[in-house]
């Protein structure tokens, strides 16, 4: 065998192991932040990819940035809202006849001291982070089920967050959000032990510090950052790479063996 020959053989493999063309792929929150860098992921690996978040203006200028690369289709819904999340479900069902791929990273988070913490702020954080993921899951089920077969299940992949895993210990006051991921964590499992026989497999990815909007007040505030990259082991925020990369693995077969696992995401922070 030449070495040529050898190479694309070898890369073949690679690309059947890991790849995701044709699959059609949900992503929440999908307008920025980790939920852009997996759809870019998820895109540029081939996929058709529906990206749904409530600012419809950014939605669009992702999806538009996105179809660079391949087909990327925004739809706008507001996923703390039951309306918005039966609205999206009813979409997606008028478009496709099944889902390969559900990524519920659509997420919110709300700060506070614990004496004055708002409880309408509590409650929007669970709607969206814990109660958006679960119904918006039910509604598409039957896509997913479409879509799963024994050699390739459909896939959930829920994104939790390493503070569901341990509490913050740098003053963190986002009661509702930690508490939000643990369940995100929990449901996982739950999910996973009773969709198994019906070949649909559900996993979270539980990032750590990334360079988001939601992480600003950190990033900005070179103090703080400092004090976070130090608390890393690996010393260094997540990047596109990272969280696509995770995520594209469990939706390819190399990740089809996996579910009901947690998979930190996170630089070895939580250790």
């Amino acid at each position: 065998m030449t070495t040529s020959s050898s190479e694309a053989r070898a890369h073949q493999y690679v690309s059947d192991l890991f790849g995701v063309a044709g699959k059609v792929v949900v992503v929440t929150g999908g307008g920025r932040g980790i939920g852009e860098m997996i759809a870019e992921g998820f895109v540029q690996a081939g996929a058709r990819v529906y990206i749904a978040s409530r600012n419809a203006e950014t939605l669009t200028r992702t999806a538009e940035r996105l179809s660079e690369f391949g087909e990327c289709i925004a739809l706008p819904a507001d996923l703390g809202n039951m309306d918005g999340v039966h609205a999206l479900a009813a979409e997606i069902a008028g478009r496709e006849q099944h889902v390969h791929v559900l990524v519920n990273n659509a997420g919110a988070a709300w700060g506070g001291p614990i004496d004055t913490y708002s409880e309408d702020g509590f409650d929007r954080v669970l709607s969206v982070n814990l109660k958006g993921l679960f119904v918006l899951t039910q509604k598409l089920l039957p896509l997913l089920r479409a879509a799963a077969s024994s050699s390739d299940p459909a896939r959930i992949i829920n994104i939790g967050s390493v503070n569901g895993l341990t509490a913050p210990r740098v003053g963190s006051n986002n009661w509702a959000y930690s508490a939000s991921k643990a369940g995100v964590h929990m449901l996982t499992q739950h999910l996973a032990l009773d969709l198994a026989a019906e070949h649909i497999t559900v996993n979270a990815v539980a990032p750590g510090p990334f360079e988001t909007k939601m992480m600003a007040h950190v990033f900005n505030d070179p103090e703080r950052s400092d004090a976070l990259m130090k608390r890393v082991p690996l010393h260094r925020s997540g990047g596109s790479d990272d969280a696509a990369g995770a995520t594209i693995f469990l939706a390819s077969r190399a990740g089809s063996y996996l579910t009901g696992v947690v998979i930190p995401v996170s630089g070895g922070i939580e250790l």
